[in-house]
């Protein structure tokens, strides 16, 4: 008999009454600012378009090829994408295939050389007659604005904004924020999906966003992340939460937030332009193998037929109006609760992957109640010299000592280390941070998406996210975790006799190493966060 579930976390939900002092400060600190900037508004959810999802259409060699290649019209394929060009090639794949539609969502969707060429693969199709959805959260569109507005003016392109600033659009993020201080609180709250579907057929989500850095093609740091192409069943469910996000009243047309007085040739132009590189980039340099033995799809899609691995999937995906709703209701319709339950109630082991690591009161002591019932538990997240959140590994931090004692074998990634991994792709000088958002429950469940640990997953970010029964996807993901825990991290663990934490790796040689303080770590960032990290709330982290 299943053993019973602990209470829900609700105290990892924070009600909007909590952020009432922070804001105050805010208020105090940016109002002049605020007054000299002036504010606006912005059009309302009335002026834009309601679509729906294009039906697969029987035509589409995309659609062909899910057909042959499902066992059962209710299991779902699965493909995980470990490497990062084979993850950026598959995306590519599956655009340059479309024939009727594409919808697409990110969090990020950088103006880089990956952004510029994925953005340029969009246009081509939109060209040959493919209806093309893209939506996008507002958060990190400052570089990106005048590129998602010109490609607005394109024929079957529509871009979309997820919760979009009102104003002061070119002043940089601090000038968004300013402009737009008296909304603070709606602005708070974004999407964090990562969604790519293609003719209603294929989907690929993840934690890897639209950028260089996630699909090793950066120069100074590199995401170590995972996601999966999916076929059958779940595509279903994908589909309709794009369009239960693209028909909400948070998102809303770039062309109504970000004006241009150029007519729409000229903005085609200005475009055609802005990708010009992409255009001309070299095609993708790929390694022949991934870490699971798989090679890059496109000669398998041109054979008609894809190796997946088959189970019965689960699609989880927040509402779009999380964190504006009841943070009762919020909680209880959250990807967040639904995810935990079925790690909470784990009945021989739980493996996770989280980049930020931040499990609150209720959080360690479901870790705790796991480790009185005996259920091994192994996590991987970030150090502090691998994080690009530092203040974040504070909160962390200060739950690391109680994860142990509750049993947790505890790993943090260190830059130094990913740097000699070579099954998961080639690093180089480059650093490589942790980016995976994973969960393998019993060795029977996994769970792939884009929801952390912390606090604003469970509460202000919307997530996306599968779980899969299937033993054989379960095997892959532990194979792939374990690549990453085994060669690029160190185990923290209490020093016999002192009790106070160490890092341990042993080398190629089996040479054991120890550190007494947090390897690779500056005494500045050290000290950084020990003086700052207390004055930060937790929520806010």
């Amino acid at each position: 008999m299943p053993a019973q579930a602990p209470p829900p976390p609700t105290s990892m939900i924070n009600p909007p009454g909590s952020r009432a002092p922070a804001l105050a400060a805010l208020l105090g600190l940016l109002l002049l600012a605020a007054a000299l900037t002036g504010c606006g508004s912005l059009p309302t959810a009335a002026q834009r378009s309601v679509s729906q999802a294009l039906p697969p259409s029987p035509t589409s060699p995309l659609v062909q090829t899910a057909a042959r290649s499902a066992p059962s019209q209710d299991l779902t394929g699965v493909r995980l994408l470990p490497l990062g060009l084979h993850a950026l090639d598959a995306r590519l794949q599956l655009i340059d295939r479309a024939r009727h539609s594409l919808d697409v969502k990110y969090y990020v969707f950088d103006n880089d050389s990956t952004g510029r060429l994925v953005l340029a693969r969009l246009a081509s199709a939109a060209a040959r007659g493919v209806r093309v959805r893209l939506l996008v959260d507002d958060l990190y569109t400052t570089h990106t604005d005048a590129l998602l507005r010109a490609a607005a003016a394109l024929p079957n392109v529509e871009v979309r904004l997820f919760n979009p600033f009102c104003c002061a659009r070119s002043s940089g993020l601090a000038g968004r924020f300013t402009a737009s201080l008296f909304d603070v609180y709606r602005l708070n709250h974004r999407m964090h999906n990562k969604l790519l579907v293609a003719d209603g057929a294929m989907a690929i989500t993840g934690g890897r966003n639209i950028a260089d850095d996630y699909f090793q093609r950066g120069s100074q740091h590199h995401f170590i992340d995972l996601d999966a192409l999916f076929v059958g069943a779940a595509v279903v469910d994908l589909v309709t939460t794009f369009d239960r996000y693209w028909n909400s009243p948070q998102v809303l047309p770039v062309e109504l937030v970000s004006h241009s007085d150029l007519p729409p040739d000229a903005l085609r132009e200005r475009f055609a332009a802005l990708i010009a590189d992409a255009r001309t980039a070299a095609p993708l340099q790929m390694p022949a193998l991934d870490a699971l033995g798989y090679g890059p799809v496109g000669p398998e899609l041109d054979d008609g037929r894809l190796a997946l691995i088959w189970g019965r999937a689960v699609v989880l995906v927040d509402p779009p109006d999380k964190g504006v709703r009841d943070a009762d209701l919020a909680w209880k319709d959250s990807l967040a609760y639904q995810a935990l339950m079925k790690i909470w109630t784990a009945e021989r082991d739980v493996v996770i992957t989280s980049p930020y690591l931040i499990p609150g009161p209720l959080g360690i002591g479901a870790f705790e109640a796991l480790g009185r019932r005996q259920v091994r538990v192994t996590v991987l997240t970030n150090s502090l010299a691998a994080t690009d959140e530092p203040l974040v590994h504070t909160g962390y931090a200060r739950y690391r000592p109680r994860l142990i004692d509750a049993g947790v074998q505890l790993y943090e990634l260190v830059p130094s280390r990913t740097q000699q991994t070579k099954r998961l792709g080639v690093f180089g000088s480059s650093s490589g941070r942790l980016h995976a958002k994973t969960a393998v429950v019993d060795g029977d469940k996994s769970f792939i998406g884009t929801m952390n640990l912390d606090p604003r997953s469970r509460t202000q970010n919307t997530e996306l996210g599968v779980f899969v029964e299937s033993r054989a996807l379960a095997s892959e993901m532990l194979r792939v975790i374990d690549a990453n825990r085994e060669q690029s991290a160190y185990r923290v663990r209490r020093a016999p006799g002192s009790g106070q934490l160490q890092w341990l790796a042993r080398d190629g040689d089996q040479v054991e190493t120890v550190h007494d303080i947090e390897p690779e770590s500056t005494l500045w960032l050290r000290l950084h966060n020990l003086l700052l990290g207390v004055l930060v709330p937790e929520q806010l982290l």
